[in-house]
């Protein structure tokens, strides 16, 4: 029992490790700004798109002259487009954190050969990765053969060395570091150096990846030093492969460059790291992916996705994705999505959804959609919808939604606005609701006491009476459903349903009174109402006359009461009494 309550506090760690994470993770670089200067200074137009995008540049004054007058227009622009057209390919980009960092890309490097070794379907390639102006050795610079998917680092003295085995008329080797731009070199059969430019054949492509991933906490623990300079060395570069196996990130069938491969058939005996997934992933205790991921992906503990999903993902543990999700989504602890959710979300604690959500969100105990909800949101305890909420929500205590047009059920349901319905114990919409407390008298009961909650379209009716007299007490409490009809400013009608317990002196026996009334409301002024109206009451009970407690009432219903059978009768009766607020 103390190990599975271990295990169960290690698994929670883990997911609100990878929840507090990725709430501190953002690509600046994507975000949307709108812009509009003319002959404004560069550095004051940076600041103008920092402030708009939250975050901030830094860079060394002499990268460009920040004085120099620019114009720009642009409306709803990713950041790294802007600085595209402002910079004009001269200036590189790199994120950390809540910072863009601006810095040269006319930096150039060269492989110079050392060694190079030929024999029966082997080759042996050494040799330096040199910065072509200044001469310098540069290390952890990552050297690779992009259709081979073999690759190194170079070390501090920046030397390198690979060794490829099989048939191959030529090996082209790239070498690419941070900051500097990728330099290739081919190397044919009979080992003579082809010039840089020639046609790239491969199924590689280059595009933008982000490295989110692993510079989250978990990412950093799992992930190398190595893979993650491999990674920024060659964020823009992705491979196929139709199959990968792996025992933890780095000892994988694609070595080093597993991070930067997109795999159909992806198998993890602990765990892995890839760029991405076109097909099936299974792991023993974790997959990690930087980039999108489809069609199905199987993890003993945790799936961690960069991009979007799109099939089936489940985990043991958390799910937690950095794009979008268009699948079925099932965690034992914890769902995490920061984009938009399409699909059905299950887990054992808690969903989370930062942006829209449609579809089915279902969490033993809390669930949460920051934008708008399409669909049904349900957990054993709460339910939060930060958005416009189009569906029903249904949790064991409390809901929360800004705005409702559908259907809300909990104990306490809460709203900002509401066009449509709330039914618990007690609903407050904070903007029109209605909120009111009444004090009535009817044929039965002198005295009652009722807290009305909801809207005038459907509202909730908590109630408690007792009729004071000497010889004829009577306690009850109950719940009802209410619905007014606005005739005009001063004029209403409620039409009530009330459910009550009857108590004449013993609560463990107690007898049923379901009521319908009628009331005609005339406002008086703001917060007091006056009101009356016919009712019709339907008494049942197991107890026989005469059996209540001494000086309660021995018969309940009124002595014209219509008799249905030996425990049921009905009558008409009649309400009045004041509302206040």
């Amino acid at each position: 029992m103390n190990r599975k309550l271990l295990l169960l506090c290690f698994l929670s760690l883990i997911a609100c490790k990878i929840y507090a994470q990725q709430n501190h993770q953002a690509e600046n670089l994507s975000r949307r700004v709108t812009i509009k200067v003319k002959n404004q200074k560069i550095a004051e137009v940076l600041t103008q798109i920092s402030t708009s995008g939250n975050f901030y540049f830094a860079y060394e004054g002499s990268l460009f002259n920040t004085d120099s007058l620019v114009n720009l227009s642009v409306q709803n622009t990713p950041v790294r487009t802007i600085l595209d057209q402002l910079f004009r390919g001269k200036i590189d980009y790199k994120e950390t954190g809540q910072h863009i960092i601006l810095r040269s890309a006319n930096l150039h490097l060269t492989i110079e050969p050392d060694n190079i070794t030929t024999a029966e379907r082997l080759y042996l390639i050494s040799g330096y990765v040199i910065d072509t102006k200044t001469g310098a050795k540069i290390k952890q610079a990552s050297v690779y053969e992009k259709r081979l998917l073999q690759s190194t680092l170079t070390n501090n003295d920046g030397y390198f060395k690979l060794r490829f085995k099989g048939d191959y008329n030529e090996v082209v080797l790239t070498a690419s570091k941070e900051a500097y731009r990728d330099t290739t070199l081919i190397f044919l059969s009979n080992i003579t150096i082809k010039p840089q430019s020639y046609e790239d054949t491969s199924s590689a492509r280059k595009s933008k990846v982000s490295n989110l991933v692993e510079n989250m906490g978990i990412g950093r623990f799992f992930v190398s030093s190595k893979q993650r300079f491999q990674s920024l060395n060659l964020s823009g570069f992705l491979a196929n492969s139709p199959f990968q196996a792996s025992l933890t990130p780095g000892l994988s069938s694609h070595g080093m460059m597993s991070s930067q491969v997109i795999n159909k058939a992806s198998f993890n005996i602990l765990g892995g790291y890839s760029a991405g997934l076109d097909g099936l992933e299974m792991a023993g205790l974790f997959n990690m992916d930087k980039t999108d991921v489809g069609i199905i992906q199987l993890a003993g503990l945790f799936n961690i996705v960069g991009g979007s999903v799109k099939g089936v993902q489940m985990a043991g543990a958390v799910n937690s994705v950095i794009g979008n999700v268009d699948a079925i989504q099932a965690g034992g602890l914890v769902n995490y999505v920061r984009g938009n959710t399409y699909g059905l979300q299950m887990a054992g604690v808690m969903n989370f959804v930062k942006g829209d959500m449609y579809g089915a969100q279902i969490a033993g105990l809390y669930n949460h959609t920051r934008k708008n909800l399409q669909g049904l949101q349900m957990a054993g305890a709460v339910n939060i919808n930060n958005g416009t909420l189009k569906g029903a929500q249904i949790a064991g205590l409390f809901n929360y939604a800004k705005t409702v047009k559908g259907v809300q059920f909990g104990l306490v349901n809460v709203a900002d606005s509401s066009s449509g319905y709330s039914i618990g114990l007690i609903n407050i919409v904070k903007k029109n609701g209605y909120h009111q407390i009444s004090l009535s008298g009817n044929e039965l009961i002198n005295a009652n006491l009722s807290l009305k909650t909801g809207t005038k379209k459907l509202y909730t009716i908590l109630m408690a009476g007792r009729n004071f007299s000497d010889t004829a007490k009577i306690s009850s409490f109950g719940f009802g459903l209410g619905h007014e009809i606005q005739l005009n400013q001063k004029l209403s009608i409620g039409v009530e349903y009330l459910s009550q317990f009857i108590s004449t002196g013993k609560w463990s026996e107690t007898s049923s009174l379901n009521k319908l009334q009628l009331n005609l409301q005339f406002k008086i002024a703001n917060g007091l109402t006056i009101f009356g109206g016919p009712s019709y009451s339907l008494y049942a009970t197991d107890y026989a006359q005469g059996s209540g407690v001494k000086g309660f009432k021995q018969q309940v219903p009124p002595s014209y009461a219509h008799k249905f059978n030996s425990t049921t009768s009905g009558w008409l009766g009649w309400n009045i009494g004041i509302t206040l607020f």
